[in-house]
């Protein structure tokens, strides 16, 4: 997916303030559901970050075009993991790894069911 870095994206300096690669992360992983017609709110529950660990190797900048990248890593019984990659100009300035856990809508872990399982594998791979 590709996003371009608007000014609210910077700080006062054009550079992009760190935390919003996290929000381009995000927004990658949501697209991937919706350029399929779905949500990321699925019929038994949603995911939740757990764990989050991110490596800065350069800078964006005001109007750089960036491309988001993501791998799946591992499929576990109620989690996840993926990467993700922010590239500008085929050159990696950021890499996130994350652990999404599966929990019910009110908020209790459970088990990544069969068809949910499908559907990350189709989605991330």
């Amino acid at each position: 997916m590709q996003v371009r870095v608007y000014y609210e994206d910077t700080d006062t300096g054009g550079v992009v303030y760190h935390s919003n690669y996290l929000n381009f992360c995000e927004r990658a992983r949501s697209e991937v559901f919706y350029e399929r017609g779905l949500t990321p709110i699925l019929e038994n529950g949603h995911f939740v970050a757990r764990r989050v660990t991110g490596d800065f190797f350069a800078s964006a900048k005001l109007g750089d075009i960036l491309e988001i990248k993501s791998e799946l890593v591992k499929l576990k019984a109620a989690s996840f993991i993926l990467k993700q990659y922010v590239y500008r100009d085929e050159v990696k300035i950021f890499e996130l790894e994350i652990v999404l856990a599966y929990i019910t809508f009110e908020g209790k872990p459970q088990k990544i069911d069969a068809k949910t399982k499908e559907l990350l594998l189709s989605l991330f791979n």
